[in-house]
């Protein structure tokens, strides 16, 4: 029996399980986009990569190497026997140390290219990761890409679909109405609108919309239906072994909380 989504909407269980919802909603977004795209138009996945520096950002959740060099003079017993060939033991060459960087990362989002005019990049699809989100040298990265897209011509897609992490989409926080605070959202930007941009409200308690992708400017929108994105990422990752009991990081609001509860309950999740 297939996996479905018990949530009618997004399912805030599903952030614990990030990476892998990640990486599927972007192939499964890709896929949707090219039955849609006219004639030049190619929707292609890219990559990003992180390194952490000595800068101060952390990324806890992926493995990392530290090596920390010894004083001088901060030796063992052991290793002083080992390196005096007068005590009987056997003299070992000691290493340079050194620190190692920790593990590299990859991010993914969609662009969409114009192979007419030169493989010119039309729109930007970027679904927010911890990443983008943690107030690091990443946060630092996207908003320096936000600043770039603005500049140009090229449309930006924002989905921003976990609720830990600072906001970071185009408009500020300070300008969405108290009635569109919701648990998620996502911002369109078109690229020939200068500093307009347009906001969808993504409650927890209801169906993901179908988001308008603009293309070039003379190209009726695509679309990419949010909810089926979710859906399949859940079926296909066979979630139906998420543990509904476990309390969520960061907490739903109280009747977020309250709705979700009885949701599950009424289902035998809890």
């Amino acid at each position: 029996m297939s996996a479905t989504n018990p949530f009618p909407g997004m399912n805030p269980f599903l952030e614990r399980h990030w990476g892998d919802i990640h990486h599927s909603i972007i192939q499964y977004a890709r896929d949707q986009l090219s039955e849609q795209l006219p004639g030049a138009l190619r929707a292609r996945v890219e990559e990003r990569v992180f390194l952490e520096d000595d800068s101060g950002w952390t990324r806890n959740i992926y493995p990392d190497v530290r090596i920390i060099e010894r004083r001088r003079g901060d030796v063992s017993p052991r290793t002083a026997m080992e390196n005096d060939p007068e005590a009987g033991g056997v003299a070992i060459e000691e290493p340079l140390i050194l620190r190692v960087h920790h593990e590299p990362f990859t991010e993914g989002f969609i662009e969409i290219r114009d192979g007419e005019s030169g493989n010119r990049v039309i729109t930007v699809i970027e679904i927010l990761s911890p990443a983008n989100k943690d107030g690091g040298k990443s946060t630092q990265e996207y908003r320096q890409k936000q600043q770039e897209m603005m500049a140009g011509d090229a449309s930006l897609v924002e989905i921003d679909l976990l609720r830990g992490g600072q906001r970071i989409t185009l408009v500020p926080i300070g300008n969405i109405p108290a009635s569109h605070r919701t648990a998620y959202h996502a911002c369109v930007h078109r690229g020939w609108r200068g500093g307009e941009a347009e906001f969808y409200r993504l409650p927890l308690q209801r169906r993901l919309p179908r988001l308008k992708i603009p293309l070039r400017q003379t190209d009726p929108d695509a679309q990419l239906d949010l909810q089926a994105l979710i859906d399949q990422a859940y079926r296909m990752g066979r979630y139906d072994d998420i543990d509904y009991a476990r309390a969520l990081e960061p907490p739903l609001g109280a009747e977020d909380d309250a709705w979700t509860n009885e949701l599950l309950k009424g289902i035998g999740k809890r």
